[in-house]
Order: C-alpha cells, then structure tokens, then sequence
C-alpha cells in the first residue's frame, strides 16, 4: 500500500519512460533533473520509485528502480518525486522491522510519517563532530582484551562464509542494550530471507528487540535497494544518536555485498569496470557510507561491520578500501573455528588503533602484548609438534606451549544469543576478571588444570578443575 505521503503527493511531470533494461529505466524528460532525484512511475495504482543516477544527454536522464520492473513499458508516465529519498523517523521505530523505504515488514503499523529524512546527505559538518571516545566493553574476553572496541570508532569483523561474523554481531547488539543501555540498528543488506528472518526471531528470543531496528534490502531486491538500505538504516542511526539514545550501535551485515551492488549498479549505468572488474567508483562510494559513522556533542555511532573475505584473500580490493576507514579490525580464522575455538577470533592478526598504552593503560597493554607473544610462540612451534611431537622440545617451550593452550581455550566463550541452540548459558566477563585470569595463566597458577577447564567458560572463577 501506499504511505501517506504518497496518497497526499501532488504529482509533478517529468517525462516519460524511453526504454527498460532490467532494472535500468531510460527516462525522457521535459527538464533535467538532479542526481539522486527519486522520480516515480504509477503501476497499477501503486508506486514505483526510481532514483536518478546518471544523465546521458540534455534531455535523458538514467535511472535504477527499486522495484520490480514487470508491467513497465515506454511512454508511461514518470513524475518527479520532490526530492531525494526519504524515510519517516520517529522514536517508534526501536522494536522495528523495515525496508528501505521505511515500510514494516514486521506485520505492524506504519510509522508516522510526520518527519521525513533524506537517506543521502553530507556527513555531519566537522566542527560539530567530535573525536573518538573510551573503550568500549563488550563482555567477550578476546575483543576487549586484543582488539578492543571504541567508543564512536568502527569495528570490522572480516571472514570467509561459515566463521561466526553474525552471530558476533548478536552478540554485539546484546552487549550494548544489556551493558550500556544504548540501542541498535542493524542494516541487512542483500540478507537471505532465511537469515533476516532466524535473525529477527533470535532478537526477539534474546529479548534486546525493544531497543533494536532492524532494516533488511533482501538478496532477491533491486541492486538499487541493496545498494541503499545502508545508509537508509545509517539515517535511523543519525536520528537515533540525535534525539533517542546517546550510544547507538551501527551493525552492517553485510559491507562487501554493499560493494557488491554497487558494482551492479556500475555495469548497469555503463561504466567501465577497474581492478579485478570492480566499479571504478569503489573508493567514493565506501567513504559516502563510512564518513557519515560519527560522533557529536549528542551522542556517538559506534560502526561494527561485517566484511565477506572473498577467497580469503585479505588484499581483495574491496577489503582493503574498508580496511582504510576501520579503527579495530577483528579477523575469524577458518582455522579457529575448525579447532572448536568459538568466537573464531585471530588473535595475531587482529588489531586495534587503541590497544596502546596511553588508551588502555599500562597493565592492560602488557598483559595484551605477553598473551599474543604466548600464542605466536606456540604457532611457531606448532609445525614441530605435528611432525616430533610435544616432547621434542625443550622443558622450557612444553610449559609455555601448554599454557599457551589455555590461554587459546580461556579466550572462547559461550554467547547468550545462541544459548539456546548450544545449551551453555552465555557469559560476559569484566576486563578487569580477564586481565586477572591472564596474568594467572600466565603465571602458571593454573598449569595443574586440564585444558579443558577452560574451555567455554566465562571467567576462571566459573572454572572447576576436574
């Protein structure tokens, strides 16, 4: 059905529909108009959007719809939107489940649509911005300990298919709502309806929906929708941040199908694709959605992205123009999780810009630095292992080898988003019971304990050797 605004819009002219390709529409217009101008075409009493995205001639502008195109035909009507984009806000989105456009696909009422924001806008202006602020807690042992989040910052969880990145995503929006009584927006882009769907059920199980949104452009939509539901749920996030909560939690899943349909859309308008066929654009349009993840005297936006790892191959162009904008980036490793070890984090290969003795202090950064000098040590030797044997090496390399081994099991941990599926209640652990189980491992305190005292478990104290 059509919204209010539609009902109440005094359509406008602008020309006609000149041809149809797909979900490319070639538009003969009357007066040209401007780039990201929504026009729309009437289809059996509703409406079909479409945005302008690139002009052929003086009198031809080309557009990409963002809905199915069955039924258009040339010398229909197209009439001219107002302006760009935009989505009705209202604080009565938090328990939500919406499209692009703004629409419930929850089954519920629609929003009110009294206040409308444009989904493409410049960022925040500079000197209204403010820097990044504290760490950020999340009660998993391995992030805030290696690669801690920040506050305002972005956070980039980078993996093949099947390594955890949306269940850490969970687990993420159940860490804001329960720890700092921020709230979540979560933009499904391309999602399988199967995901969105197990997704919107595991929210409501967990019981964080109240201070979520969720905003899906499902894998079987228009690239044009997949292209921008991003910033269509970056928008609720700026409104968020600027009238409801002082913490909001950005969650993109997924950032490279982002990519993705802007790459579509690149072949679609007609513009030579570059390196390893991706748009030329590529780096322009992962810094519109990137640059508009910011902070104000009103509250923060703090970014946790998702990133498909195509092949694995973390130099894939698309990676690394993400990579450029990421304050931490965390890496799951096939391997990881391929040994049981859940969350499936890397912990040499992971990062953070505030893993530094003047953000974390100088305990933190030193327990930090021992643990990945521990287990870079023991993947060292691991090839040894393989082949010798344990007791190959020296006295020596065998303890730092075993409690390596359990500084690799202390730092899995039960999550409560899956709970119910793995029939272990989730933990979260202070940093500060992290640090101290570390510097006990360390130590040696616990070498007496078998491995798998560790394993699973919050922190040390939840532990019983057996």
């Amino acid at each position: 059905m059509a919204n209010a605004a539609d009902a109440n819009l005094q359509p406008v002219a602008l020309g006609f529909i000149e041809d149809v390709q797909g979900a490319v529409v070639d538009i003969r217009c009357a007066q040209l108009p401007p780039l990201h101008r929504a026009v729309q075409v009437w289809l059996n009493g509703e409406p079909c959007r479409l945005e302008v995205l690139r002009h052929l001639d003086e009198r031809r502008v080309r557009a990409v719809a963002l809905h199915r195109t069955c039924g258009l035909k040339r010398r229909m009507p197209v009439f001219d939107g107002g302006g760009g984009l935009a989505i009705p806000v209202t604080p009565d989105c938090l328990g939500r489940l919406l499209d692009l456009f703004g629409r419930p696909l929850d089954g519920g009422p629609p929003l009110d649509d009294t206040h409308r924001r444009p989904i493409v806008a410049p960022p925040v202006p500079l000197s209204e911005t403010v820097g990044v602020g504290e760490i950020l807690l999340t009660g998993i042992k391995v992030i805030d300990l290696l690669c801690p989040f920040v506050r305002g910052g972005k956070t980039g969880l980078f993996g093949g298919a099947g390594v955890g990145k949306t269940v850490l995503i969970m687990e993420f929006m159940n860490a804001i709502v329960r720890l700092h009584r921020g709230v979540s927006v979560f933009a499904g882009v391309g999602e399988r309806i199967r995901e969105g769907h197990e997704l919107w059920h595991d929210m409501q199980d967990a019981g964080v929906m109240p201070r979520t949104l969720m905003v899906f452009g499902q894998m079987d939509e228009s690239p044009g929708v997949r292209y921008r539901v991003a910033l269509s749920a970056l928008t609720y996030a700026e409104y968020l941040r600027d009238h409801v909560a002082r913490d909001v939690l950005f969650l993109l899943d997924n950032a490279f199908r982002f990519v993705q349909a802007g790459s579509e859309l690149s072949g679609l308008l007609g513009r030579m694709p570059a390196t390893v066929g991706y748009q030329p654009t590529l780096l322009s349009e992962v810094a519109e959605l990137q640059e508009r993840i910011l902070s104000t005297r009103s509250g923060s936006i703090t970014a946790v992205e998702a990133v498909y790892v195509p092949a694995d191959d973390m130099t894939d162009p698309a990676v690394e123009a993400i990579l450029a904008h990421l304050d931490t980036t965390v890496i799951l490793s096939r391997q990881q999780a391929a040994k049981g070890i859940y969350p499936a984090v890397d912990p040499l290969a992971s990062g953070s810009r505030a893993l530094d003795r003047a953000v974390v202090g100088d305990r933190h950064y030193r327990v930090a630095q021992a643990v990945r000098e521990h287990l870079a040590r023991y993947r060292d030797l691991e090839d040894i292992i393989a082949m010798l044997g344990l007791e190959a090496l020296s006295a020596s390399d065998r303890q730092l080898v075993q409690r390596a081994r359990r500084l690799e099991r202390y730092l899995t941990q039960p999550f409560f988003v899956v709970a119910g599926h793995t029939g272990i209640p989730g933990a979260a652990v202070a940093l500060a019971a992290t640090l101290n189980d570390c510097e006990a491992l360390l130590r040696g305190d616990i070498d007496a304990w078998p491995e798998e005292a560790c394993y699973m478990r919050g922190a040390l104290a939840e532990a019983t050797p057996a």
